[in-house]
């Protein structure tokens, strides 16, 4: 079967099919397209069928394009329940077994990953002896790094390697993702040791709305895996077995430091709150000062300001000076009050 250049089909042939590989145990992988993917599928008979050389299939679809379910449906013979959940557009992580096929919901990263909490899509997965079908609507960075893996040659030689491999390419982008994060914080600490406000609390809130979303999607990943353990399919390998459970303390290792980035950006939150609330306590004390002086000249201005008859001092050649005095004296007294009040505070 004649290799493709696969790089080139990013957005999926007429078929929505993005990439595809043949995969075994002899040989390099070879890339192939929707064409040469059913009459693989036709030749190589039910899925229960052996398969020469232990080969096997990787199909990746642009799930965007309409084509591609109905290629699936036509020619994958693939289980109701992976319909079921493209149908349903179930984002919530998971991987269960339907007979002989391993279901999984996986979400990850998008390709260009900005650090923004809808920056998350969902890929929808199965998983059979002699084919794995894997489809987004987005692009995925995981993905994306497993494509660059295969075509170098570094390709499990079984489905469930595969996806123990896709697993392990998303742990090791979310430890990226941690990191990227962890700088962030690290630069608003700094910011906020300096004295600079600025907008970090909004910074803040961004990063923990993505941490929180990220591990709202991921953690029932670990435990639904150990699940499946308990009970995997006739056909999967110890050795598969192995890697899929290593994959999963991968991800539980990664979670467990989302986990404590959260509780480090409620920690900053909670300081920047107190810094504000403390420099907004500082404004309001000065313009309290600032009134509380301005109190007796408002008053004498009121009073003697009035046109009736009887004004005091209207007929004193020294009367202004004697209700200057007057005025600075009350003001006194009223700001050694207030200065008085703030410093037993």
């Amino acid at each position: 079967m004649a290799g493709l250049n696969t790089s080139l089909n990013y957005g999926g042939d007429a078929a929505g099919l993005i990439c595809g590989y043949l995969l075994g145990e002899d040989g390099p992988p070879r890339g192939v397209d929707s064409v040469q993917a059913a009459q693989w599928l036709a030749a190589a008979g039910p899925g229960d069928a052996p398969k020469p050389r232990g080969e096997f299939l990787w199909l990746h679809f642009n799930l965007s394009q309409a084509q591609a379910v109905r290629w699936m449906e036509r020619h994958a013979d693939l289980p109701e329940a992976f319909f079921d959940a493209l149908k349903d557009r179930s984002v919530s992580t998971r991987i269960e077994r339907d007979d002989d096929t391993l279901i999984a919901v996986l979400n990850d990263a998008h390709f260009d990953f900005a650090f923004e909490p809808s920056d998350i899509a969902t890929l929808w997965t199965s998983v059979a002896p002699h084919l794995m079908v894997t489809g987004r609507t987005r692009p995925l960075r995981s993905v994306d790094a497993l494509r660059t893996a295969v075509r170098s040659g570094q390709a499990p030689r079984s489905s469930v390697g595969l996806l123990a491999e896709l697993m392990r390419t998303q742990a090791e982008g979310l430890v990226d993702i941690v990191r990227g994060v962890t700088q962030r914080i690290d630069d608003v600490e700094d910011e906020l040791l300096a004295g600079r406000l600025d907008h970090k609390r909004a910074r803040l809130g961004v990063l923990r709305r993505l941490l929180v979303r990220l591990q709202r999607l991921l953690a029932p990943e670990p435990a639904a895996l150990f699940r499946l353990l308990q009970h995997p399919p006739l056909w999967m390998s110890a050795d598969d077995a192995q890697e899929l459970r290593d994959s999963t303390e991968e991800f539980s290792v990664v979670l467990r430091d989302m986990q404590g980035l959260q509780e480090r950006i409620k920690l900053l939150q909670e300081e920047i709150a107190a810094s504000v609330q403390e420099a907004n306590s500082r404004s309001l004390f000065v313009l309290t000062v600032v009134t509380v002086l301005a109190l007796p000249i408002n008053i004498l201005a009121g009073l003697f300001g009035m046109n009736v008859g009887g004004v005091p001092l209207a007929d004193e050649p020294h009367g202004f000076w004697i209700i200057v005095a007057v005025v600075v004296a009350f003001t006194a007294v009223a700001g050694w009050l207030a200065l008085r009040d703030a410093r037993e505070r």
